[in-house]
């Protein structure tokens, strides 16, 4: 059944004529012709009687005008409080990311609330072993994860704070008292690994298994978390590779920082499931656009 038919038919029985039925819904007399009759086929019987001097329901327009009337009412409401909702920035937006949420993406957050106090924020810590799973358990509305993001189901939004990669490292690491190393390096230890639940692709990724030249690096332990491979690297179990502006946010007594020469900068982005993107989502991806990212 065509809706456009429905709502000529419900504005004709309201007119009782062609023309003012075709100046209401902004077409041609002609085409109110057309959309009643192939009503009518639909149904199989006539459901207006016209004559050169009125127009008039049958007696079955007549019933299939009270049963249609209230359905078709509840319809036009569902479509307007979609779209509505599609269109309006409130409620709550649930924001995922990885690792830290740093002095840049707090601000992004500050901006978005500002520009829309309708709409309730909350932060939500993801594993670094599971980047993408609240997404696809609606259990947040975006994420920011470093890239790449290959998974056909979400898509991929603004793209910020390109950085280079860093070790964090125990004070007692051999690599503690240098100021950076390079890729080929990275053979001569150990990288802590993320657990196999997050995807491969994006796993090999943030932990290569080899050099740039081929050499293989040696793995070590697996995590679930940030906070978990931090732990491990303190106690000199591995050295734990995060970008730049993180590993420089988690620096301490136990812990140090070094740059990687000769890997592909990371990148963040905003992620959202393609089921689920509304005003709001795209909202905060203005925010995130709007920040300056050159403060890290």
């Amino acid at each position: 059944m065509e809706l456009r038919e429905l709502e000529c038919f419900l504005v004709l029985c309201e007119e009782l004529h062609f023309g003012r039925t075709a100046r209401r819904l902004l077409v041609s007399q002609g085409r109110v012709s057309q959309l009643i009759a192939a009503l009518e086929r639909r149904i199989g019987a006539r459901l207006i009687d016209r004559t050169s001097r009125r127009v008039a329901l049958t007696p079955l327009g007549a019933e299939f005008r009270a049963e249609l009337r209230p359905a078709y009412e509840a319809l036009a409401a569902a479509v307007q409080r979609a779209t509505t909702s599609a269109r309006d920035v409130s409620g709550l937006l649930r924001i995922g990311f990885v690792g830290t949420l740093r002095g840049p993406l707090q601000n992004s957050v500050w901006d978005f609330q500002r520009r829309h106090p309708a709409c309730d924020v909350k932060v939500v810590e993801l594993p670094l072993a599971d980047p993408f799973g609240h997404l696809y358990r609606g259990e947040v509305e975006v994420a920011i994860v470093l890239g790449p993001i290959e998974e056909p189901d979400l898509v991929v939004g603004p793209t910020f704070s390109e950085a280079p990669a860093a070790l964090v490292v125990s004070s007692r690491h051999p690599f503690a008292r240098r100021g950076s190393v390079t890729a080929e390096e990275l053979a001569d230890t150990t990288l802590i690994r993320i657990a196999e639940s997050a995807p491969r692709y994006w796993r090999e990724q943030q932990v290569p298994l080899r050099t740039p030249a081929g050499r293989p690096i040696p793995q070590g332990p697996a995590v679930c978390t940030v906070s978990e491979g931090l732990l491990l690297a303190a106690v000199d179990r591995g050295a734990l590779l995060l970008c730049a502006p993180t590993a420089r946010y988690h620096e301490r007594d136990s812990l140090r920082v070094v740059e990687i020469t000769g890997l592909p900068e990371t990148e963040l982005a905003l992620i959202w499931h393609r089921d689920r993107e509304t005003a709001t989502v795209r909202a905060f991806g203005d925010a995130l656009t709007r920040v300056d990212w050159s403060t890290e």
